[in-house]
Parts: C-alpha cells; structure tokens; sequence
C-alpha cells in the first residue's frame, strides 16, 4: 500500500511538467533538473535495444531541433502515476515529437528530498502525417 500523500503526488507531477518542457524545448539543462545523474534511457521499438546514460543522452537533445522551434502541438499528458512506499513511484506519459508519438514510462525515486526520474523506458509509434524533422 502506497504512502505517497498528495504533496508527493503534486511533486511528481511538477517534475513531469518540467520533463515535457524540457522535450518540447530541447532543453536538457530542464531535463538534468529531473533526470538523476545516473539514469538511463531504454528502448526497443525498432527491434534492439537502445540504451543511453545521461551523458549519451543530453547531447541528443541539445543536437536536435526541438518541437517548439518548429511550431509543434504539444502531445504531452500524464496517464497514470502509481506510488509504492514514501519514495517509489511510476508514471505512464504520452508525447510527440514529430514524427514520433511516445509512451514513456518513467521510474522515479524520492532522494534528498526530491523526486527525480531514473529509468525512461519507452515505446513510439510513427505518425505518417506528422511533419518531419527539419520540414
């Protein structure tokens, strides 16, 4: 039984407001601010499996044009957080970054008194009628 209170809830939730904006804007210095330093990133989509530290990561970011720079809606919304004891939680978020439509799900951990994400592991599904980077 969780015995995360809605402090913690409304936590999480800023901290998944900020992982948008730090997608929709290519941002990682908003990204590093949720990410914990020693995170990782997993995916399997095309087949294989990908899997970045934050020091591959941010700078794909930073490489990247990023939604808002190319007028973009954003996609972005929480579809579930579950909590298990004071400091686990898990999140299941939807977002586009065209041509991609992701669902993420995030591994949070409640350390030194701050939520921070420490697994992303994600799915993507193309959208042919999505603008493709750099259009």
């Amino acid at each position: 039984m969780s015995t995360a209170g809605a402090q913690d809830r409304e936590e999480v939730v800023a901290v998944l407001q900020r992982y948008f904006d730090g997608l929709h804007f290519s941002d990682s210095a908003l990204l590093r601010q949720v990410f914990h330093p020693e995170a990782h990133y997993f995916c399997a989509t095309e087949g294989e499996l990908l899997h970045l530290d934050m020091h591959q990561y941010f700078p794909l970011v930073d490489g990247r044009p990023s939604p808002a720079s190319r007028g973009m809606t954003r996609k972005d919304r929480i579809l579930s957080i579950e909590f298990e004891g004071p400091v686990t939680a898990l999140a299941k978020v939807e977002c586009a970054i065209a041509p991609r439509n992701f669902t993420d799900f995030l591994s949070l951990v409640k350390v030194d008194g701050r939520w921070q994400i420490v697994a992303k592991l994600f799915h993507f599904r193309l959208d042919p009628a999505a603008p493709q980077a750099g259009t």
